[in-house]
């Protein structure tokens, strides 16, 4: 019996899930890739048809998250 092994897609899209969402630094820590591959990695959910919402922080200098609206990804 063998587990199926999670993705690092996996990984970023059940963070997007979260009420809380996920900001890009989360995202890089947990992934291990760079700002720019985490972005990338958002592009492709959206290009996917996946419904990718950037809430900007209320408090200033916090950073903005990203939440999964709708999609194939979010079900």
């Amino acid at each position: 019996m063998s587990k199926t092994k999670q993705t690092k897609i996996d990984k970023v899209t059940a963070m997007l899930r979260r009420p809380a969402g996920a900001t890009l630094e989360a995202l890089c820590k947990a992934t291990g890739w760079q700002p720019h591959s985490a972005r990338a990695a958002l592009s492709t959910l959206r290009k996917k048809g996946a419904e990718i919402e950037r809430r900007p922080s209320e408090n200033r200098g916090c950073p903005s998250t990203y939440h999964l609206v709708s999609g194939p990804e979010a079900n």
